[in-house]
């Protein structure tokens, strides 16, 4: 059998790989040797435990009151049994009883294994709990583990013994992960079970698609951009509104990023799915314009106590206003909180109804969100495939492109470049200058898609 320094030794390499202190290592091995005492003597035995840091000894002494008639014979000794070893002992004395750790037996040694390793694990489990209840929302990466029911099981970076697994309803459908490969998902919630607490990781959760934004967004980190709202149909389209405190820096414009980089980087961690970027609005009305984007909005009615938005919309924007299997419209209603009515012109009119009393697009909200498809640009159907083919959709996309980036693209030629700058020039605001007059920069105001994605 092992000597008690060759178990202390091997204890605190368990310690060092669960990353426990010597201090905690020792109170775990006092409580294991308790155990162990429990399993000679009796549950209540009574002892004083030292261990000498240097060697790795153990000093045990079990103490049992001196009694006249023993009852528990864990912790009480007869005074006739006691003054075998010392006369001198009376009722109530406290007797000392040197242990040899030699003297653990088979069962004892068991023991004292068993309540170190269920103490470990309790402690582990604490750990867990405590690091991660206040992380609900955080960004956590990860391997791959195992796929386990329809199930992934992630073995994570900062906790490699966490119970962390992503459910089948918390996945994207359209994403497949194989054993051992790295992933990314957002703290949804701490679950208790009988065996600890469990991490429930989500990619299809809009919390994912918030903490994505966070990484890649430094405004959103520092608190200067705030996401507002959120709606999303997992693996299809994100909708999500942002507002920025600092009225110098434009909300939409710090999440796309220079050249779309930031929302780009977003849209690849999620496999494709689109995402639209518009500024958040306290007034509803306001709000369901811009939620509506890509589509151009030309009337809006609220009614308030129905918590109701009606849009009228331009028989060209209707299907675009109504997406995909009616998604734009769905989305857009989520991310305002109220209910959308949409009508193409055409048909509010045959209801007999008075466009008169909409409200109308205001020149303020216009420039808010100026940006829009470049599918408005009087550009080649070959200019505008091959700018789609490199991911450039809209026009804040290409705003601080150059020529030689544009001929760089394939299927663009010199004259193209040179007509795209020209457009530029045209439809870019430089030092107090009125935008152009042509009207393309209204037109596209308030129904911006910021990724440049359209449903079109």
């Amino acid at each position: 059998m092992a000597n008690a320094a060759q178990i202390v030794a091997a204890f605190r390499d368990v310690a060092a790989t669960k990353s426990l202190s010597d201090e905690e290592m020792t109170d775990l091995v006092k409580d294991g040797m308790l155990a162990g005492l429990a399993r000679i003597y009796g549950a209540t035995v009574q002892a004083e435990i030292d261990i000498d840091e240097d060697t790795g000894d153990f000093d045990i002494v079990v103490l049992k009151r001196v009694v006249e008639a023993v009852e528990d014979p864990a912790s009480e000794i007869a005074l006739e049994e006691a003054r075998w070893d010392d006369d001198t002992f009376e009722v109530g004395d406290v007797m000392e009883v040197p242990v040899n750790f030699s003297d653990f037996g088979r069962n004892a040694v068991m023991a004292v294994k068993q309540r170190i390793v269920q103490r470990v694990r309790e402690n582990e489990r604490d750990r867990i709990r405590d690091e991660f209840a206040d992380q609900v929302g955080n960004l956590l990466s990860g391997e791959l583990q195992q796929i386990e029911r329809g199930k992934l099981v992630v073995m994570l970076n900062r906790a490699r013994d966490a119970d962390a697994i992503i459910p089948w309803k918390d996945q994207n459908p359209r994403e497949r992960f194989r054993q051992g490969d790295p992933i990314r998902a957002v703290l949804k919630k701490v679950e208790e079970t009988p065996k600890g607490p469990r991490l429930i990781l989500s990619r299809a959760d809009p919390l994912f698609v918030s903490a994505l934004f966070g990484l890649e967004v430094p405004e959103i980190h520092q608190g200067i951009v705030e996401i507002r709202e959120i709606s999303r149909e997992v693996g299809g389209r994100t909708k999500i509104a942002v507002y920025s405190r600092d009225e110098s820096i434009d909300p939409v414009g710090a999440c796309v990023g220079l050249k779309g980089s930031r929302v780009q980087a977003v849209v690849n961690e999620l496999g494709g799915e689109r995402i639209d970027i518009v500024p958040w609005h306290p007034d509803p009305e306001v709000f369901a314009r811009r939620a509506l984007a890509p589509a151009r909005v030309s009337k809006v009615l609220s009614d308030p106590t129905r918590q109701v938005v009606t849009a009228i919309v331009d028989e060209d924007q209707l299907s675009l206003a109504i997406g995909r299997n009616g998604q734009n419209v769905r989305l857009a209603s989520q991310l305002i909180g109220w209910q959308i009515d949409l009508y193409g012109s055409r048909e509010w009119l045959e209801r007999g109804e008075d466009l008169s009393a909409f409200t109308e697009e205001s020149a303020e909200d216009q420039y808010e969100t100026a940006d829009f498809p470049l599918s408005e640009l009087a550009l080649r159907p070959a200019v505008l495939a091959a700018l789609s083919e490199v991911g450039y959709d809209t026009f804040l996309q290409i705003i601080d492109l150059e020529r030689r980036d544009f001929l760089g693209i394939t299927g663009i030629g010199e004259e193209d470049a040179d007509r795209l700058l020209q457009l530029i020039d045209e439809l870019t605001v430089v030092e107090g200058e009125a935008p152009a007059a042509d009207g393309t920069e209204e037109d596209g105001a308030d129904g911006s898609d910021s990724d440049g994605e359209s449903d079109g």
